[in-house]
């Protein structure tokens, strides 16, 4: 190896580069591009628009689409969608929403329990060990996972959206995060020291209580506190008037949903050599609440993946799913295309990599969830996909993007299907125990 003398910039080297650059007959031509437009808009390709014409041979009425505003909720807000479709098919609700402020609250509370629990479980660690550094540096956030609000659920119910309306820091989460963010650090530095001294259980239990009473008063400071009863008041889409009186969230859920939250299982596509298929994982300190549903992926290949998605959508049923939503995708348009930007030959540089390198090497991971509502078939093979975000409605067509079958190869990490759709083989795979992977693994990422 080089050392840092041999390895430094020399005066010749920039000459020679500066000739090589000046000897190219297109280098101005771009360079006045690129400077006046940027890479994105003078790399976009024309004939990715023609290609991701929003037309799908198999497509799911889900009426109009939610909107997340400015918090990191996708997540929560794709999971909830998949739950409303079928609840507004059975009760005529085409336009209803259920509360997404209603499990952020619960979700803000337990992961601020949960954030207890780790700190105390690293607690014999120096503040620069890994795990505490890891911990430290998001105490929580707004992102999560498919069975992390099957755990909120589970626990607590749901309600509709009239019951449990936005606020300004659900909407807006970023005041709210950082202050809670900030109060986490400050119980972890005391929770540190009581273990230090060696507290007893009791010294650290009536801490910690008292620590998630201020937790809970901040949230319904910010959020409004949940309710615990409340009346279901509503007019179908044929105008027909109805009251439920009494309901709670937990009984509001499962007579209005009433899904099996068992029944349905996380599937990934991960091709790295540290994670072989049909085997089962989940990450080190990742969840929300304590004692609850756990995280757990079945790592699958991708034609098992996309045939997974394509038999729940031909049962009348969308697909929550997680993809690096940033990379060659027009927000605007609503199109995610691996042709969207040609950047390679604009700015003539190799810049391919494989699944698997993108995600050994930093260069992806999962960063958002929304929900597949339908599939272009041609001869049987899925060429592209209709995806509900949750943007609102000036994004795309009315909020819909359009996914290529290239895209969903690249850079689609995780869905979420009935279980009875699996394989004998991988249902058989998906009830092992899981391999348990590093907090920072890439698989371990928040949507």
């Amino acid at each position: 190896m080089s050392n840092e003398k041999q390895a430094a910039i020399s005066s010749d080297q920039i000459t020679r580069y500066q000739t090589l650059f000046n000897e190219r007959k297109d280098a101005k031509v771009v360079e006045r591009a690129v400077t006046h437009q940027g890479i994105l808009a003078t790399s976009a390709d024309f004939a990715s628009d023609t290609d991701m014409t929003p037309v799908f041979s198999l497509e799911l009425d889900t009426g109009k689409v939610a909107n997340q505003k400015q918090s990191g909720r996708c997540w929560m807000f794709a999971a909830l969608n998949t739950m409303r479709h079928h609840l507004a098919d059975l009760f005529k609700l085409s336009d209803f929403e259920l509360s997404q402020n209603y499990t952020y609250f619960w979700d803000k509370f337990e992961k601020a329990n949960y954030f207890y629990q780790n700190v105390l479980n690293t607690a014999d660690q120096p503040l620069n060990s890994r795990k505490v550094a890891f911990l430290m540096t998001t105490p929580q956030q707004d992102g999560g996972q498919w069975d992390m609000l099957c755990a909120i659920i589970e626990k607590y119910g749901i309600v509709p959206k009239s019951v449990m309306p936005e606020t300004y820091s659900s909407s807006k989460s970023s005041e709210l995060n950082s202050t809670l963010n900030k109060k986490l650090r400050k119980d972890a530095v005391t929770l540190r020291a009581l273990a230090a001294k060696n507290a007893s259980d009791d010294e650290i239990a009536a801490a910690r209580d008292k620590m998630l009473g201020e937790v809970y008063r901040l949230l319904c400071y910010t959020l409004g506190e949940p309710a615990q009863k409340f009346d279901f008041e509503y007019r179908d889409d044929d105008q027909n008037y109805h009251i439920d009186r009494d309901l709670t969230p937990k009984s509001f859920y499962d007579k209005y949903v009433g899904w099996n939250l068992d029944d349905y299982v996380s599937v990934i596509n991960a091709p790295t050599d540290d994670k072989p298929y049909n085997q089962t994982y989940t990450i080190e300190m990742l969840g929300n609440v304590l004692g609850g549903r756990a995280v757990k992926h079945l790592n699958v290949t991708m034609d098992d993946f996309k045939k997974l998605a394509i038999a729940q959508l031909k049962d009348g049923q969308s697909v929550w799913f997680g993809c690096d939503v940033g990379q060659s995708s027009d927000r605007q348009k609503g199109i995610m295309d691996t042709n969207a930007y040609n950047k390679d030959q604009l700015l003539d540089l190799d810049l391919s990599m494989t699944k698997a390198e993108r995600l050994d090497y930093a260069e992806s991971l999962m960063t958002h969830a929304m929900v597949i509502t339908g599939v272009d078939l041609v001869d049987g093979k899925p060429t592209k996909w209709k995806v509900e975000n949750s943007w609102g409605e000036k994004v795309g067509t009315k909020g819909y993007f359009v996914m290529s079958d290239s895209w969903m190869e690249a850079y689609c990490y995780q869905v979420v299907v009935n279980k009875k759709y699996l394989s004998e083989e991988l249902r058989k795979a998906q009830e092992k125990a899981p391999t348990v992977l590093a907090p920072w693994d890439p698989m371990g990422a928040l949507a």
